[in-house]
């Protein structure tokens, strides 16, 4: 994350995302695929990593083979194969949604995971019960734990969406977006960027 200070001096906390360029590798139609899709591809892959279907399936959009691809059904960018899509496409002040797999934190308490409050004090002979998360179930009437319940576990590494961030800024010789707001997943991390 960095931040930038607009025109009035506020200062704007924001994640720099490199936001392509995308390659167009396939364009399905109803004619030949059964419905319409743009298929975009990010990244570059070496050459001998690739499998050979992923070589012929580039190849015919003439270009090298990709790490990431993804499908798009309901599509606004009328491009053709091998055409690049580019950061024009945004514009500065606009929202859009981002989609990413959040850190993943590992296996955490109820206090960390659910917010629980614990026991408080030590008091009354309780001496290391400070963060346990008390009763979970009932005795004879249920005789069971009831689905849901929360409790102990694994936490992080889901795929969310954030709505309505703001493109605060734009880089286009560098492919750069400066964005407000909490963008999911680790440094590095491939998001979806929907307008």
């Amino acid at each position: 994350m960095t931040s930038i200070f607009d025109p009035n001096g506020k200062q704007i906390a924001c994640t720099i995302v490199e936001a392509g360029p995308c390659v167009v590798s396939q364009v399905k139609t109803v004619e030949t695929d059964g419905y319409n899709a743009i298929q975009l591809a990010y990244g570059e892959k070496k050459e001998k990593q690739a499998t050979r279907a992923e070589k012929n399936h580039f190849a015919k959009a003439q270009t090298s083979p990709k790490s990431f691809v993804k499908e798009f059904r309901n599509y606004s960018i009328e491009k053709q194969l091998g055409e690049e899509v580019t950061i024009d496409i945004f514009t500065e002040g606009e929202k859009v949604d981002i989609v990413g797999t959040t850190k993943g934190k590992g296996f955490q308490g109820v206090v960390k995971r659910h917010g629980f409050s614990g026991v408080g004090e030590q008091s009354h002979g309780q001496h290391d019960r400070q963060r346990a998360p008390g009763s979970i179930g009932n005795s004879s009437d249920a005789s069971r734990v009831f689905k849901g319940m929360r409790m102990a576990g694994r936490m992080g590494g889901e795929r969310v969406k954030m709505k309505g961030l703001k493109v605060v800024k734009i880089f286009p010789e560098k492919n750069y977006l400066l964005i407000s707001g909490s963008v999911p997943g680790h440094n590095g991390s491939i998001v979806l960027i929907q307008k």
